[in-house]
């Protein structure tokens, strides 16, 4: 329901460290006004009465797979987007893995055309680097792209980059900020055979965290900060899943000011090698889910800032793909609809602030990536924003799943939280497990 003039009444408004009851004001897409409280300017104020609920930033997930254009039958922009605005995402960055892989410029472009078609959240795609498109790589404007996107270790839709004087060359090149999936491809292929050779394909599915182990996460995470430093390069590490590499990272100065950042994403939080009996590959992700002391250690460090953003790693398959072999199962898992929840969920069990969950979710990803006039609920800004009912508990089931593949690794959980109204650009596209046909979504620009 897109209205130029919204008026959102009496909402207890986090945003900055802080919650404040008050009112806010939305105008031809742009927050014009938060005050304690504010009269509707013209008859025609679509007037929203958020007595109880908390008002947040529109969340923004730095880390998506949509699967278009080539894998439509896992997901599409479209269908995603969709599931993203019921969990509260408003912004997304997408990864280059698809068919055929972003790579070119030409190809980047035509990512951003269907997206202007059919997106119901802001959008941007990260550039992927190879072993040979450093000369494309080049002419990516930093203005217009979210992120340069390297696998250093090879995940679902082989992008891996391993030649170390090319991998150099690229750090020392470009102006991009460079993020990585870090996980060293040569000790994972050598587990592999180990157990390939007592198991065949039918390797159980526990010896996943195992074969893609602490040992090829730190070893490439590590090169990758070193090689940070060396060239001065602006890193971001995803989705840290072990304990050990946690000392690669920093608290000690402000994120505008850190050259290398990191993040955690909701599966590494949630889950750990315990829940393999019970959820098999659905929970198969790379890199893995690993112990619960790395669950607890990963927590530990975001509060205290080490890990300075959580992300999805949202990447659907078909139920019939994930229902496979060890070998034949893909990595990956739909997470975008169910992510502010189940963070909302470490909030009711005490483990987090409203606050930090807003920090980490919204305005750390916009600080870091430099996006321009978004994460935060401030006058001139976008207006991206979400209601949360934090006493309206339901469940996750096939009838409210709303992801192309149909099902998720959280059916069957009950979260005490929902997210009741999501607005893009001070439109109303969801309210209430109900979906508004409104396109109001936009491209996303960086300040840089």
């Amino acid at each position: 329901m897109i209205t130029n003039s919204v008026l959102i009444k009496n909402a207890n408004i986090v945003n900055e460290g802080g919650i404040t009851n008050g009112d806010v004001y939305i105008e031809n897409g742009i927050f014009k006004e938060i005050a304690p409280q504010i009269s509707a300017k013209s008859p025609n104020v679509q007037i929203y009465d958020a007595e109880g609920k908390y008002l947040l930033p529109g969340v923004i997930d730095d880390q998506v797979h949509f699967r278009e254009p080539g894998l439509t039958h896992k997901a599409t922009i479209g269908t995603e987007s969709r599931a993203a605005v019921a969990g509260g995402i408003t912004s997304f960055i997408e990864m280059p893995n698809t068919v055929p892989q972003t790579t070119t410029i030409e190809k980047l472009e035509e990512k951003f055309e269907i997206a202007s078609k059919t997106s119901y959240a802001n959008y941007s795609f990260m550039f992927g680097g190879t072993n040979d498109n450093l000369e494309e790589i080049l002419k990516v404007d930093p203005k217009n792209v979210a992120a340069l996107k390297l696998f250093l270790g090879s995940s679902t839709g082989n992008m891996l980059v391993d030649n170390p004087q090319v991998l150099e060359k690229i750090f020392s090149s470009t102006d991009l900020l460079i993020a990585v999936h870090c996980e060293d491809e040569q000790t994972i292929k050598d587990n592999t055979a180990v157990y390939r050779a007592e198991y065949g394909d039918d390797i159980p599915i526990e010896l996943h965290p195992v074969i893609r182990s602490e040992e090829a996460c730190y070893l490439s995470s590590s090169n990758a900060v070193a090689l940070a430093k060396k060239t001065g390069a602006r890193l971001h590490v995803f989705h840290l899943s072990t304990a050990k590499e946690l000392e690669l990272f920093t608290n000690k100065i402000p994120l505008q000011e850190k050259k290398i950042t990191a993040e955690v994403c909701i599966h590494h939080l949630w889950f750990s090698d315990q829940d393999y009996a019970s959820k098999g590959t659905l929970i198969k992700w790379n890199p893995a889910v690993k112990t619960a002391n790395d669950r607890e250690a990963l927590f530990e460090a975001l509060l205290d800032d080490r890990l300075d953003v959580i992300a999805t790693d949202h990447a659907p398959h078909t139920a019939e793909e994930k229902d496979n072999v060890y070998t034949k199962a893909p990595s990956g898992g739909p997470l975008v609809q169910h992510a502010l929840p189940a963070m909302l969920e470490f909030y009711h069990q005490g483990k987090i602030s409203l606050e930090k969950i807003v920090e980490k979710m919204c305005h750390n990803p916009s600080i870091l990536f430099q996006i321009e006039k978004r994460g935060f609920i401030k006058e001139g800004y976008f207006a991206d924003a979400i209601l949360v009912d934090l006493n309206a508990p339901w469940t996750v089931n096939k009838d409210n799943i709303a992801y192309k593949c149909g099902w998720s690794p959280f059916e069957g959980t009950t979260f005490k939280s929902r997210i009741t109204h999501t607005f893009v650009n001070g439109g109303l596209v969801y309210k209430n497990f109900k979906f508004y046909d409104v396109k109001n979504a936009q491209r996303l620009t960086f300040d840089r």
